[in-house]
C-alpha cells in the first residue's frame, strides 16, 4: 500500500523583525495514529510519522522485550484505516508465548502509564552487558556530528522531527532514521538495525533530543555501548548509564561536548 507522505504543506502568518506581517508556505510533518496489534492482539496506538514503519516494528517489540532479536518477528504489514493506520506483526510462536504471558502478568494494572507498569521496581531495564564499553575519540564525535546536519531530509523541511542514528567508531554514519517523537526515532534505528544484521557495539548512537532514561535502556537494548545526545541527560538517564557503565556524551556540538559518563574511555584523538 502507498503510505501517507511524511509532510504536508502549509500556511503561516510569519512577522518580523521589522514587525510587518507576510504569509508564507512551509511545511509541516505529518503524525498519524499508528494501531500495534502483535499477532491478531492489539496492543498500543503510537503517534508516529508515517515513514519506515517496518523499521519501528522491529525496533519496538526489541525495545519493549517483546522479542530477543530478528528472529522473534515473522512478519510485518502495514494496512489503512478509517483513522489511521494498522501494523499487523505477527509473532514466532515462542515470542507470541512468551509475550501472552507478559500481557497477562500486567492485566489490570494501572498507576504511573509507563508500559502498564503500577511501580517503579517494574520499569524497563536492559542488562548490564559484559566487559567495559570501547573507547571513543571525540573527532569521530564530531565527523558524526556534522555528517547529521545533512542527513535529515525532513528535519531540514519541516525543522519538526527527531532523528536518530548510528555512527562506525570512526565517526562515519551507517543509519538514520527520524519522526516526530524520539523515542519513535530511535525505535526505528534500532529496528533498521536489526534488519541489517549490524551490531551496535562498536560504533555509538547519536540522537538528536533530550536525553532520558528511556533512550538510554532503548540504545542499551540494541546492544550499544556509547550514547551521543545534542542536549542534557536527565538525573535517570546518569543512573541508568551509570549502571549500564554506557558511555554517556551529552549536550554535543562542534566545538565541545560533556561526559557525564565514561570519561576515561573518550578520547580527543587526533583525526
Amino acid at each position: 500500500m502507498s503510505l501517507p507522505p511524511a509532510s504536508r504543506p502549509a500556511r503561516a502568518l510569519v512577522v518580523g523583525r521589522d514587525g510587518v506581517p507576510h504569509e508564507a508556505g512551509r511545511a509541516v510533518p505529518e503524525e498519524v495514529p499508528v494501531s500495534l496489534v502483535l499477532s491478531t492482539v492489539p496492543f498500543a496506538v503510537m503517534m508516529l510519522t508515517p515513514r519506515d514503519l517496518e523499521d519501528f516494528a522491529l525496533g519496538f517489540c526489541l525495545t519493549e522485550g517483546i522479542v530477543a532479536d530478528a528472529a522473534g518477528i515473522r512478519e510485518v504489514t502495514v494496512e489503512p484505516e478509517a483513522r489511521g493506520l494498522r501494523l499487523a506483526i505477527r509473532l514466532a510462536p515462542q515470542a507470541l508465548t512468551a509475550h501472552l504471558a507478559r500481557r497477562r502478568n500486567l492485566s489490570g494494572r494501572t498507576g504511573c502509564g509507563l508500559c502498564g507498569i503500577e511501580d517503579l521496581d517494574q520499569m524497563p531495564q536492559a542488562a548490564r552487558p559484559e566487559g567495559p564499553a570501547p573507547a571513543i575519540d571525540v573527532p569521530a564525535i564530531r565527523r558524526a556530528l556534522d555528517a547529521l546536519e545533512g542527513a535529515q531530509p525532513l528535519n531540514d523541511e519541516t525543522r519538526a522531527v527527531h532523528a536518530a542514528a548510528f555512527a562506525r567508531a570512526d565517526g562515519t554514519l551507517v543509519a538514520v532514521r527520524e519522526d516526530v517523537g524520539r523515542h519513535n526515532a530511535l525505535d526505528k534505528l534500532v529496528g533498521a538495525m536489526m534488519r541489517a544484521g549490524t551490531p551496535a557495539g562498536d560504533g555509538f548512537v547519536l540522537v538528536t533530543s533530550r536525553l532520558s532514561f528511556e533512550l538510554v535502556e532503548k540504545a542499551a537494548a540494541m546492544g550499544a555501548r556509547t550514547l551521543v545526545a545534542i542536549s542534557a541527560p536527565t538525573a535517570l538517564a546518569l543512573d541508568r548509564a551509570r549502571a549500564l557503565d554506557m558511555n554517556l556524551v551529552a549536550v554535543a556540538r562542534r566545538d565541545t561536548v560533556s561526559v557525564f559518563h565514561g570519561m576515561e574511555r573518550v578520547r580527543e584523538a587526533v583525526g
